[in-house]
């Protein structure tokens, strides 16, 4: 039932339930990039493990077929409060994903601790969500939903998984949480899938603090501009409130019928 099973040192082999969206025959992206934050997390424990994680900023280079996967990861600007690192995953030697990950120092900041970012409504007042209804795919069909429409664009929702991430591997609540990250372009739809395509080209997400596992709460909204871009901006959460916010750049495609 898991998203990947290990090969390798690191190499993985996708499952099925990794299937995409857009096109079921290639991954979700989500997963993935999931599984890209479980090889930054164990570069950094090795390697640093006083920092803390404080942003992921994907890029993603093209489709992933479902099959097998290869990672590398590297410090591209080393320090003890400060740390840069790079993860790659590639398909076929080719590189499909990049993240670049910002690690920073820990201090005690409690004192001082504040937000104006808004919690959103717990999962309970939702109303179930059949995602399956609006996306296909193995990934979306392993996903139990809440959600609270808003309007065209505009949704709050929580989502959750029990699928591991890697078959019989322990994995960070970190990197279970950041493998459901991209499906906040999904939330909240601002056109039909089917008359217009809007996938995302990257993720960028900055983090208040560490995100606890379980659901993962998104408070979305979806723009599009008038020359095929388009943004997908959320506040993203867990059980205890807001950890971050994200942003997913789209490339917007009206489809011929």
């Amino acid at each position: 039932m898991s998203y990947f099973v290990r090969t390798g040192e690191l190499e993985y082999k996708a499952t099925e339930h990794t299937g995409g969206a857009w096109n079921t025959q290639e991954q979700h992206i989500a997963p993935a990039l999931g599984l890209m934050a479980h090889v930054l997390e164990k570069h950094r424990q090795a390697e640093a493990p006083g920092l803390q994680p404080a942003r992921l900023s994907y890029d993603i280079l093209g489709t992933l077929p479902i099959g097998a996967v290869s990672l590398q990861a590297e410090t591209v600007r080393s320090g003890r409060t400060v740390q840069l690192v790079e993860v790659t995953l590639s398909s076929a030697g080719r590189p499909a994903a990049r993240l670049r990950a910002w690690l920073m120092a820990q201090f005690d900041t409690t004192s001082v601790q504040e937000t104006t970012l808004e919690p959103i409504a717990d999962r309970e007042s939702m109303q179930p969500w059949g995602a399956t209804e609006v996306w296909p795919g193995g990934f979306i069909a392993s996903l139990d939903g809440r959600r609270r429409p808003l309007g065209a664009g505009r949704a709050q929702a929580w989502l959750r998984t029990e699928h591991p991430l890697v078959a019989e591997e322990e994995v960070s609540d970190f990197a279970r949480f950041c493998g459901l990250l991209d499906t906040a372009n999904g939330v909240a739809p601002r056109a039909e899938p089917t008359q217009v395509a809007f996938p995302n080209l990257d993720l960028t997400i900055s983090f208040l603090r560490m995100p606890q596992a379980g659901w993962v709460g998104y408070d979305t909204s979806v723009s599009f501009g008038p020359t095929g871009m388009g943004v997908t901006h959320s506040v993203v959460h867990d059980a205890e409130g807001p950890v971050g916010v994200m942003s997913q750049s789209l490339t917007v495609r009206p489809i011929q019928a």
